[in-house]
């Protein structure tokens, strides 16, 4: 395997959920063979003993969908997780509000810039080792598509998310992740999101040209052994 495995914990009203399509209204409280119940601690633990993970990606949809991010719930993830770096989507609009939260937080919080809720006038001012996620869903940009045309701003990591395919198992956008690589060049980081099922999706990943891979849902169900 020579993609990286970053697992994901999608953070909805306090409660760890099982993300699938896109369709926030659906999502329920995750099951996991990995652990019991939905609490975000223990499956924010039990993902990072499962893959020996040094980063997890929280995607806070209380922050995403409606501006209001569970602080409280972010900072006792953060506590539960010494040593292990969150990357944090809460819906930011500009590097302040991705600041005004984080110095709320413990620990080492990394913002992640998504282009659904990032204005882009400000992304010429994200630093160079933030993180932006280009969002989309059906192939479809979602919000200002200059985020994705325009790559001169474009910080040291990216992240190419496929909204419909996250916890569907039917496979990584392969094609997109590739076309991504070739606008970025070969000296930022490229992340892949969604659709992720098994080492063959790795490895087909890793020749599109991802360096890792953002997973639940495979890991929880026990189709993807990460270590």
């Amino acid at each position: 395997m020579h993609v990286r495995v970053i697992p994901v914990v999608d953070l909805l009203d306090g409660v760890a959920v099982h993300a699938v399509r896109g369709e926030r209204s659906r999502y329920q409280p995750v099951e996991s063979q990995l652990c019991s119940g939905s609490d975000p601690v223990v499956v924010a633990r039990a993902l990072v003993e499962c893959c020996a993970a040094s980063v997890v990606y929280i995607a806070d949809l209380d922050g995403i969908m409606r501006g209001t991010p569970q602080t409280e719930a972010l900072a006792l993830l953060a506590r539960a997780l010494p040593g292990v770096e969150l990357w944090l989507d809460a819906g930011f609009t500009d590097p302040a509000s991705a600041l005004a939260l984080i110095t709320q937080l413990p620990g080492n919080v990394t913002p992640v810039f998504g282009s659904e809720t990032l204005r882009a006038d400000t992304a010429s001012d994200l630093p160079h080792d933030a993180i932006l996620s280009l969002d989309q869903r059906h192939a479809m940009p979602l919000g200002d598509a200059t985020l994705w045309r325009d790559a001169t701003h474009w910080p040291s990591r990216v992240i190419v998310m496929s909204l419909d395919r996250v916890g569907s198992l039917g496979g990584p956008d392969l094609a997109t992740v590739a076309e991504i690589r070739r606008r970025a060049g070969n000296d930022r980081t490229i992340v892949g999101a969604g659709g992720a099922r098994n080492v063959d999706d790795l490895n087909a990943a890793a020749d599109a040209g991802a360096d890792a891979w953002l997973i639940a849902s495979a890991l929880h169900d026990g189709s993807l052994h990460a270590r």
